[in-house]
């Protein structure tokens, strides 16, 4: 330095550059090495008489410096360049230690002045990317993200991505972006996605390219629409009708899967076939007649024409002379005068039939329907409780029924009246309820009901026992006549009722009722078709019922028509499940019919078998009821604790059996169970816990929350999905336990749990849960199985079925009990009214209220004000 500062005396400028600082017009900037190649530092100042380089604080040698001078023309001051090289070597040799830097110092006369610093690196670029794409299979329209993490460089690689070898320019396409951290985000997958993916990364060194990942968009095939049936295949007598539909909307691509259920429906159908008239035999001749002649007739009977068929050709009057020719025409006979007696005598019995019409069809009008408004007699016959004081010659209604009681004997037989009479009871006094008389009624027992035991071993010796569940807590049975009863399967909400009637007289038939596990029936379900309700078998298969038996059983349907399409779904004996009726519309046959209510479900069935209600979801807004369910052991011996969430579909059978699962693992129940409605939004289920005393407790849970997935809740075929919270306990002696629990559908409403008692408490069960004891219930057999006396409800059905004056019948009684949108389906069936009390059976037993339905039956009556005056006169 003393050397390069008596060089700047010994070189002396002009005067008009002496007052100035040298300022920079050009100064280094950050370079990279790259390989063994030197790189280049320059600066130019003016007014400048010296410039030398100054690297890590060392002033570099003159002779490595290329200096050039100038003059500047705007100012005619001088103007100094200088250049060095750095050589790889250079910088590695203090590599590690710190950064290589240089600047420039420029002189004049006035003083120096430094240039900014400029970094000199070694550029490179690994090998290895830090995290690579990876292959992936997605469903269209669903998002996918791939990751790219390049290799470590400097200066730092830019990434960018080849799609089947082609740039991916964002710009082009708004369904890509690639994120600040170099992932590749398709927002939703089209099939023109489906390629090889590649990432690049580069500097000014080299160029990486990671391993290809293969995308593969596939598509799940749907169902279309089903065609129309086709025809029947025979034009005259039984055959089948079929209506297909294809796995087309959309098709499956790329290992999508394929649709599930069948292709094609068959069905029976039934052509009348033409019958063509046929002759019958030619009468006899006739007598001569007064022209000679005579004559026969004959039909056409034999058979007589139908469906279409061709009348008989040929005369039906065949006339001819009886006496060759040769007439005579005598007086009158004694033949003659017996024809006009006897045309006088069928005269005499016509108008004497007709009188004896007019007579049977006043007393009818008078003395059977016109009581029907009589309502305290009406509530006496329901409610013994209440009898209204009846006439000296009329004993009370209770005291003519038999006693039907009994502690070891099952009630088999049939309850007769033994007295002639036209079909509407015809009363002494004319109420509805009275009493009948002196007329002798009998009862038959037969003998006791099978046991378990017996029954299930008959009932091994078919072929369908194989796929009925083992146990008698999921099963009833029972043995039935004409008489009709009901099974239920306790704590289940399942019941069968096999109204009056429904059995042929003379036939007993031994059924069953069970509740299937989902795990042992395989429902096959489609698209967002869900499993709404317990499957349920009731038999043996191929029982003739003459009259509807009601299934019940619960649901967790939110149902509407806008949201959701519901089908009765039914076995058939091959396996496969069939769609029986859809649910809002008209029927196509009158086999089955469903009456939906908010948490249970009636289905009249003529055939038993095995059922289940299936709904598929047609908007974001159906809901299915969930029904959550908080469990914890009742003694804790460790230090860890278990809190255990179900979420179950809303029925009785699903918490039924939850409960006793429980009681096996030592479980204690932690409130009451709340009800969640989730939606078919795509979500899943989320559950999280909150604020514990952490003094007390810490959650063993790595994670902010656990999650159940949407199919898994949705499907309705995985009973008993829970998410089990592990605490521990920070000391022995802590026993009370205070937080809460959230669950919530993503983007959808929640519930909140708030847990607070006592580990060391002997917690039980409440009353609502299963007792120990009841395991089964025995069939109810006769009139035991129903609320309405059997006297009553045959009277109330012969009144109310026939068509009245001014809707006094079966229709209004509907509407009084809010059944009116069901006329249709009660109308197709030979009695009404019985329908409507075989529901009223299903739907109250065993707590319904006889006085409200006493009630409606006679403000039926009310409405038809002759009837009404009648009956009043006659009390």
């Amino acid at each position: 330095p003393g050397a390069q500062q008596s060089a700047t005396v010994a070189n002396p400028v002009s005067g008009a550059s002496l007052d100035l600082l040298p300022h920079f017009q050009l100064e280094p900037e950050d370079v990279y090495i790259v390989k063994n190649k030197a790189v280049s530092l320059a600066c130019r100042a003016t007014p400048a008489t010296q410039i030398y380089f100054k690297c890590n604080g060392e002033w570099v040698h003159q002779g490595d410096h290329i200096t050039q001078h100038s003059t500047d023309r705007g100012t005619g001051l001088p103007v100094m360049e200088v250049r060095i090289e750095v050589t790889r070597q250079q910088v590695e040799k203090i590599f590690g230690l710190e950064e290589y830097w240089c600047q420039c110092v420029a002189w004049s006369s006035s003083g120096t002045t430094k240039s900014q610093k400029a970094f000199v690196r070694i550029a490179y670029l690994r090998k290895n990317f830090e995290q690579e794409p990876m292959a992936r299979e997605v469903s269209i329209e669903q998002g996918i993200m791939l990751p790219c993490r390049p290799p470590e460089g400097i200066p730092p690689a830019e990434v960018e991505w080849l799609r089947n070898e082609e740039l991916v320019d964002p710009a082009l396409d708004a369904n890509v972006y690639v994120t600040p951290e170099h992932s590749l985000v398709l927002r939703q997958a089209r099939l023109a996605d489906t390629a090889n993916y590649t990432c690049v990364a580069k500097n000014i060194v080299a160029r990486r390219r990671s391993a290809s990942a293969a995308i593969t968009v596939y598509v799940n095939g749907g169902w279309s629409t089903w065609t129309q049936w086709s025809g029947c295949s025979t034009s005259c007598g039984r055959g089948w009708q079929k209506r297909s539909r294809t796995c087309t909307n959309p098709t499956p691509l790329n290992g999508g899967a394929f649709c599930e259920g069948q292709n094609v429906q068959k069905t029976a159908c039934t052509t009348l076939c033409p019958v063509d008239g046929g002759w019958s035999e030619w009468s006899k001749w006739s007598v001569c007649g007064a022209e000679c002649t005579h004559w026969r007739s004959r039909e056409c009977s034999d058979p007589a024409p139908r469906n279409g068929g061709r009348d008989c050709h040929g005369p039906e009057l065949d006339t001819r002379n009886c006496t060759s020719e040769l007439c005579s025409h005598a007086a009158p006979g004694a033949e003659d005068v017996a024809l006009y007696v006897g045309l006088v005598a069928v005269a005499v019995c016509l108008v004497l039939l007709l009188l004896v019409g007019v007579l049977v069809y006043c007393r009818k009008k008078g003395g059977l329907d016109a009581d029907v408004a009589d309502s305290s007699i009406l509530t006496a016959g329901f409610q013994p409780v209440s009898i209204k004081p009846s006439k000296a010659d009329s004993p009370g209604l209770l005291t003519i029924q038999p006693d039907l009681s009994t502690t070891t004997m099952t009630y088999q037989g049939s309850l007769c009246p033994r007295q002639d009479g036209p079909a509407k009871l015809q009363l002494p006094n004319g109420h509805l309820l009275s009493p009948l008389g002196t007329g002798r009624h009998t009862l038959h027992h037969s003998s006791p009901a099978a046991e378990g035991a017996d029954f299930v071993a008959r009932l091994s010796t078919q072929s369908y026992f194989r796929s009925l569940p083992r146990g008698t807590s999921s099963m009833a049975y029972g043995t039935f006549n004409f008489l009709g009863g009901r099974l239920m399967i306790p704590n289940t909400g399942i019941s069968l009722l096999i109204p009056p009637d429904a059995i042929p007289r003379g036939k007993i038939y031994e059924v069953y009722l069970t509740l299937h596990k989902q795990e042992e029936v395989r429902l096959p379900l489609a698209g967002c078709q869900t499993l709404l309700s317990p499957i349920v078998s009731c038999g043996p298969p191929g029982v003739l019922l003459t009259r509807p038996a009601i299934l019940a059983m619960g649901h967790c349907v939110e149902a509407s028509t806008e949201n959701w399409s519901i089908r009765l779904k039914k076995q058939s004996c091959e396996g496969t499940w069939e769609d029986v009726l859809q649910l809002g519309a008209e029927p196509c046959t009158e086999l089955y019919y469903c009456q939906l209510e908010a948490q249970a479900c009636y289905i009249f069935t003529e055939q038993l078998g095995r059922f289940a209600l299936v709904g598929e979801s047609l908007s974001m807004a159906a809901s299915k009821r969930l029904k959550l369910v908080l469990f914890a052991p009742a003694a804790c011996p460790s230090l860890e604790y278990n809190i255990r969430v179900y979420c179950l579909s809303d029925t009785q059978d699903v918490l039924k059996e939850v409960i006793q699962l429980e009681k096996q693992l030592g479980g204690q129940l932690i409130g009451a169970p709340r009800v969640l409605h989730f939606k078919d939004s795509y979500h899943n289920l989320r559950l999280s816990i909150h604020d514990m005393p952490s003094s007390l407790w810490k959650s063993k849970l790595l994670a902010s929350y656990q999650e159940i997935p949407f199919y898994h809740i949705w499907s309705g075929l995985q009973p008993f999905l829970h998410c089990t919270f592990t605490l521990e306990r920070l000391s022995p002696s802590t026993c009370e336990l205070a937080c809460k629990i959230w669950v919530w559908q993503v983007e959808g409403d929640g519930q909140s749990f708030t847990i607070n008692f006592n580990i060391a408490k002997d917690t039980r069960f409440s009353d609502w849960l299963v007792p120990d004891s009841e395991v089964g219930a025995p069939a109810l057999v006769g009139p035991s199985a129903f609320k309405i006396p059997f006297l009553i409800r045959q009277k109330i059905i012969s009144s109310l079925d026939p068509p009245g004056t001014r809707g006094a019948d079966w229709r209004m009684l509907a509407q009084k009990l809010n059944l009116d949108s069901h006329l249709s389906f009660f109308a197709s069936k030979p009695s009404p009214t019985a329908m409507i009390l075989n529901l009223w059976e299903a739907r109250h037993f065993p707590n319904g209220n006889l006085s409200q339905l006493a009630a409606a039956v006679a403000e039926v009556g009310k409405q038809d004000g002759a009837l009404f005056a009648v009956s009043e006169a006659e009390c």
